[in-house]
């Protein structure tokens, strides 16, 4: 009924709506300089279409297939993942309220009634009178978006969604760098076991050549016991080694959304991971590849939405209300012709004065804009830091690496001289305390090394945005 009576209406001020212009600046992304290339990437190899990192299942490039395991599991299970899901769900309804203010709001009404009234007259009885009342109807509002408020908050809106996807997206590629990072610092706790393990064999040798050279009358018993010292404070490192594991494996297993008791990795016979090499791109594809970008820029686009939201506020409100209905004492002739009524009417609503509380709510939407524009330009640079850091550093651990391997062969060879020697008795228990020692820091320096670069990589490919790429938009 009241949808019928305001059709012409309608139409008419749904085209000026769609014609307008909505009030506002229009968005455009802020320029930010990020050069042209990576400044430490000279003699780097750069991506190209063919051999650029996959923005997939990025992990994939070590080679590992417990790794990749582990790391199937972060999307399917972690709850911070989940929580970031719930808050991008709650951003794409905040789209659809504000999508609905587009269209009227209409209501219904029915009621029926019955009254009973009596009325004495002079001289005579008292009358009674019973009457019925039955009534449907209906009313419509509608805010009609002139000056595009209502647009320019269906915009902001959803830019703000758009940042909440962009956040899961970060949320994601944390926690695989994360669990990337647990795992190779637990293989490493593996192998930096197993190293520590072959001196304790070395050691518990030594103690017993030692402790019979002592029984002889050729050494003293201050060798025993410092031979003593080094087998125990060995033994002592491993057990913290297990300690340390441990504590991986639980972190491994809370990136997973399990509980620690659920998750058992087993240790490998031998360390044999190696540092992939990352190809980097050109620094204006962070723009598009970083998720934390993405969002610092949707983020500033819905504040930049929001000044014209602001800015509606000095210009009238027009809204449209009618009604239509039907009445009548008798229920069979509700529907007639003679018992409809109707109404019809538009309003202008203007603030006269309101104390500059419309200029304060726009100058803080700018100062809002200006601050969201500056926190993007500070997530380029970031981003670009990161990037330039991960390069040089790279650099210098792939030289630092092959030096400490080659100090590291160069130790144990020394140490299996100096424990022949030791055994025939041409040198001193000293001399093979310090090639002992030296061996083993040379070992384990070397492992430490070779987890730098590889957690390196792993840092290189989350400056580079990891996993991330724009998908198809998800608030259609």
């Amino acid at each position: 009924m009241v949808l019928r009576r305001l059709a012409p209406v309608s139409v008419l001020f749904a085209g000026l709506s769609l014609s307008a212009c909505a009030i506002g600046p229009d968005y455009r992304r802020p320029p930010v300089d990020v050069g042209a290339t990576f400044k430490e990437a000279d003699g780097w190899t750069l991506a190209a279409p063919s051999d650029a990192l996959d923005k997939g299942q990025w992990w994939t490039v070590f080679n590992d297939p417990v790794l990749n395991d582990l790391e199937a599991q972060v999307e399917v299970s972690n709850q911070n993942l989940a929580a970031a899901e719930a808050a991008f769900s709650q951003a794409k309804a905040l789209v659809e309220e504000n999508q609905a203010s587009f269209f009227p709001q209409v209501s219904g009404t029915a009621d029926a009634s019955r009254a009973k009234s009596r009325s004495v007259s002079t001289g005579g009885p008292s009358v009674s009178q019973v009457s019925n009342n039955y009534s449907l109807g209906g009313s419509a509002t509608w805010d009609i978006d002139v000056w595009g408020r209502i647009r320019r908050e269906v915009e902001s809106a959803r830019d703000q969604a758009k940042a909440s996807e962009a956040d899961i997206a970060n949320a994601k590629l944390s926690a695989q760098i994360s669990m990337a990072n647990d795992y190779l610092a637990l293989r490493e706790q593996d192998e930096a076991k197993r190293l520590l393990d072959q001196s304790i064999a070395g050691y518990a040798k030594t103690l017993e050549i030692t402790r019979n050279k002592f029984n002889a009358g050729v050494a003293a018993q201050s060798d025993v016991l410092t031979a003593q010292t080094t087998l125990q404070t060995a033994q002592a490192q491993a057990v913290d080694i297990v300690r340390t594991r441990a504590a991986l494996e639980h972190a491994i297993a809370v990136l997973e959304g399990k509980p620690p008791s659920k998750v058992s990795i087993a240790a490998l016979p031998t360390f044999n991971l190696v540092a992939p090499q990352v190809p980097v791109g050109v620094p204006s594809t962070l723009l598009e590849r970083r998720p934390d970008v993405a969002a610092a820029e949707r983020v500033m686009a819905a504040a930049n939405a929001q000044i014209g939201v602001n800015l509606a506020g000095f210009f009238p409100d027009l809204s449209l209300n009618g009604a239509d209905g039907v009445s009548n004492s008798v229920l069979s002739r509700l529907f007639n012709a003679s018992s409809n009524t109707w109404s019809i009417g538009a309003g202008l609503t203007q603030t006269v004065f309101d104390a500059g509380l419309t200029q304060g709510k726009v100058r803080a939407a700018k100062a809002v804009y200006n601050e969201d524009v500056a926190t993007y330009r500070q997530t380029v640079l970031t981003a670009l830091q990161q990037v330039e850091d991960a390069i040089a550093a790279e650099r210098v651990l792939q030289s630092e690496e092959q030096l400490r391997l080659q100090a590291s062969k160069e130790a144990d060879q020394a140490e299996q001289i100096t424990t022949n020697q030791y055994s025939a008795g041409t040198i001193d228990y000293t001399a093979l305390v310090v090639a002992q020692a030296t061996a083993l820091s040379a070992r384990e320096t070397a492992v430490q090394t070779t987890l730098a670069r590889l957690q390196n990589a792993v840092n290189l490919i989350s400056a580079l945005g990891g996993g991330w790429q724009p998908t198809k938009d998800k608030m259609g």
